[in-house]
């Protein structure tokens, strides 16, 4: 008996978190399923005339790829950043992070304060996360899981308030929490750099985070300090966190050196807290220009607000005087920053030549000081300019694979879509992943590397049926040539695409064919879900 199947393909070798499949297999796709897996020739009697064929001839056959850590919720509707993160086999996004997001609530706050990373989300003016998540649904190629922002949620009961909140305040924001998870979300995010989440303390973040605990989420972190040397300080802050409310953490970008990562890691499983980490496979970061080299106080307010104090002769100079010599003490710059800081996006277009250039040169060549350049630029631009970031204490790709190959890690871009000379970490994580960590460094089998890029944050996020290639599952699958994945960004040449992998399905429907986008949109707003299914591995 024949079924309605839509794909077959063929003499592909199988791999997710679970194992890899002891020779080449026939994989059976039935509507938006994995309906049959089995020997070569095996499923040709159970394929319906109209199965459409692919011989994988010895490509890797993998679960779709997720990207824990992801600035691409408002950007997946452009096809330039859907083909983007499907040549890097990525079929999963989760949004929302950093703790500004643009639900609850009507998106304006995050389109205003992350227009330099976020950017505007086109199909969504309010609603909340249920709202938010319906509007992915068959609307892009790809799949969208968000988490409830605790910045936005602190903004929509409290405003731009700097204060600790009230016990009304409080309940308020527990509630919208509550809201969003039982709408879908997959957990809670917090950005402890960044604006309203640095004025929120630890009592107020482990409050926020008590709902996790009963619904199954994750409280996710940017912690504060800055990470590299004051990683330890945010890392006893989570753990606090997690005592006190009962949820697991998932620490956002762990840049540091290896033995910090892997010394912090150790006292967290020492001391009975749930924890994993993302982290990118590059050692420069990418965030607001105006998050590192401006004080909170100003960068809280309203745009009109910052920029007239900006321009104010006396505030300017207060500044220049006492706040920049503080930016030394900012534990990933240092005294160097103006050579360490890269334009990747000025909004002003007067500014645009200053686009791949450190703020050391391009002030050189205004024949401006490297902090008054900088404040011109982000006047101009409205504070909307994002710059990729050197680190201090520079991190080799030695280190990364060190820090990478640990089993709490889960891969995340935090790839930022918006900009000229963007990060190449938005369309080169996940093929480097695989040549650094497998290719080079062999620290990675092939499950090892599945487990990396998507079974463990299907597990970990609760991302339903996914992250495994075996029958029942959701067909979101991978082919991947593993001779030549590779990574054709770089800090040079940041808006090259991934190679190696031309053919990505989502739901079982061809969203990437011989490399180029099929125009089929089968995406979802993915709501959080245990897992149901009960085999397991690659078979």
């Amino acid at each position: 008996m024949t079924t309605t199947s839509t794909v077959l393909i063929a003499n592909a070798l199988l791999a997710d978190g679970d194992g890899v499949s002891d020779g080449p297999r026939d994989v059976l796709v039935a509507d938006d399923r994995i309906a049959a897996i089995g020997e070569p020739g095996s499923l040709t009697a159970q394929a319906g005339t109209e199965t459409s064929v692919t011989d994988a001839a010895g490509r890797v056959l993998l679960p779709g790829l997720v990207d824990a850590h992801s600035h691409a919720g408002g950007r997946v509707f452009d096809p330039d950043v859907q083909l983007a993160l499907l040549r890097q086999g990525v079929t999963t996004v989760i949004a929302g992070q950093d703790g500004v997001g643009y639900a609850p609530g009507d998106g304006a706050y995050a389109t205003e304060y992350f227009a330099a990373i976020d950017g505007a989300n086109p199909a969504y003016a309010g609603g909340g996360i249920g709202a938010l998540l319906a509007a992915y649904d068959d609307a892009t190629p790809l799949n969208v899981a968000a988490l409830v922002p605790a910045g936005t949620v602190r903004f929509e009961v409290m405003g731009r308030s700097t204060d600790a909140p009230s016990p009304a305040d409080l309940a308020a924001m527990t509630a919208l929490v509550a809201d969003g998870l039982a709408a879908g979300a997959v957990g809670l995010s917090t950005g402890l750099d960044y604006v309203p989440g640095i004025f929120a303390s630890t009592a107020e973040l482990a409050a926020l985070a008590r709902p996790l605990a009963e619904a199954g989420g994750v409280f996710v972190s940017h912690m504060r300090g800055g990470y590299e040397t004051g990683s330890a300080a945010g890392i006893a802050e989570l753990a606090e966190i997690s005592r006190v409310s009962g949820a697991p953490i998932h620490v956002s970008h762990f840049h540091a050196e290896p033995h910090l990562v892997l010394g912090l890691l150790d006292e967290l499983e020492a001391s009975g807290i749930d924890a994993t980490f993302d982290a990118y496979p590059y050692a420069r970061g990418c965030s607001l220009l105006a998050m590192p080299i401006l004080p909170p106080a100003i960068t809280v307010r309203p745009v009109d607000e910052a920029l007239a104090l900006l321009v104010d002769p006396g505030e300017r100079a207060r500044l220049l005087a006492e706040w920049f010599p503080s930016i030394v003490d900012y534990p990933s710059l240092g005294p160097d920053w103006p050579g360490m800081l890269t334009f990747g996006h000025i909004a002003a277009a007067e500014y645009g030549w200053a686009h791949g250039l450190t703020i050391a040169a391009a002030s050189a060549r205004a024949g401006r000081s490297p902090a008054e350049f900088a404040l011109d630029v982000l006047v101009a631009s409205r504070l909307e300019v994002n710059v990729v970031m050197a680190v201090r204490y520079r991190r080799t790709d030695d280190d990364l694979a060190q820090i990478l190959s640990q089993p709490a890690a889960t891969g995340g871009s935090d790839g930022i879509f918006v900009g000229r000379h963007p990060h190449p970490r938005a369309r080169g994580s996940f093929p480097r992943y695989f040549a650094e960590l497998v290719r080079r460094h062999g620290v990675l089998d092939l499950a090892g590397f599945a487990a990396l890029v998507s079974t463990r944050a299907v597990d970990r996020f609760a991302l339903g049926e996914r992250g495994r290639v075996r029958v029942g599952e959701i067909a979101d699958l991978v082919l991947a040539d593993p001779g030549r994945v590779r990574d054709g960004a770089t800090y040079d040449a940041p808006l090259g695409l991934g190679e190696g992998i031309d053919d990505v399905l989502v739901a079982g429907v061809r969203v990437l064919a011989d490399g180029a986008l099929t125009g089929k949109t089968p995406g979802r707003g993915i709501r959080r879900a245990v897992r149901t299914t009960s085999q397991t591995g690659a078979a």
